[in-house]
């Protein structure tokens, strides 16, 4: 009988019993598992507090193999999202966004991700001479992620995009003539008026002679 004792303990666990360590959360979800071999599996929150000066932030996401993997938010220590990314292989992968404490979007970036279990990937990208071409590079692999695609970065207050830069496995593309004016161009189109200029507008439809200012700055 004492035999069967920690069997249906086992049993009774549902499973705990294959990992070395783990926690419970506040909702009865098992987090922060540690497997046998000292591996990283399953959902994980993690606290990091403030030092010397660098603040301190929460994370959670999943862990395969002691690899993040799949999408992580992060929060700073008052609760409020500050970035979403996105990761494969324990490398940041796609694209990964970051907001201000009042939820604003300030920065996109893209990021490819390298599988360290290789000495050389084989990528395939657009050619950015030829839209909608593709070649075929080999790169040595360092196992970490390199930056690839297009960031942006962001007006909090607008949502204006005050600059772009485009990577393409981890190298920067020089704007070719006439493409600053473009992007610029892009830009003011994709303007977000503030709420107090759509207020005013609502409150103002239909009557003539009404001047709206939605926050466009001249420069001479």
């Amino acid at each position: 009988m004492r035999l069967m004792l920690p069997l249906l303990l086992c049993l009774s666990l549902s499973g705990y019993c294959q990992w070395k360590t783990y926690t419970i959360g506040v909702k009865g979800d098992t987090l922060n598992c540690v497997d046998k071999k000292d591996l990283r599996q399953g959902k994980w929150f993690i606290h990091v507090d403030e030092i010397r000066g660098e603040p301190g932030y929460e994370e959670e996401g999943r862990y395969k193999d002691n690899r993040k993997e799949g999408i992580w938010r992060i929060y700073n220590l008052q609760g409020d999202l500050t970035g979403i990314e996105k990761y494969k292989w324990g490398n940041k992968d796609s694209v990964c966004q970051y907001f201000n404490a009042a939820g604003a979007l300030v920065r996109e970036e893209g990021w490819k991700a390298m599988n360290p279990d290789n000495a050389y990937d084989t990528l395939v990208i657009e050619d950015i001479d030829h839209l909608n071409e593709y070649k075929t590079v080999i790169v040595k692999n360092d196992g970490v992620a390199i930056k690839h695609g297009v960031w942006k970065f962001f007006d909090p207050e607008t949502g204006i995009i005050l600059k772009t830069e485009t990577y393409t496995v981890g190298k920067l593309e020089l704007p070719k003539a006439g493409e600053q004016n473009v992007a610029a161009n892009d830009s003011a189109r994709t303007r977000i008026k503030p709420k107090e200029v759509l207020d005013y507008e609502k409150k103002n439809a239909g009557k003539k002679k009404i001047k709206v200012k939605d926050g466009t700055v001249s420069y001479q």
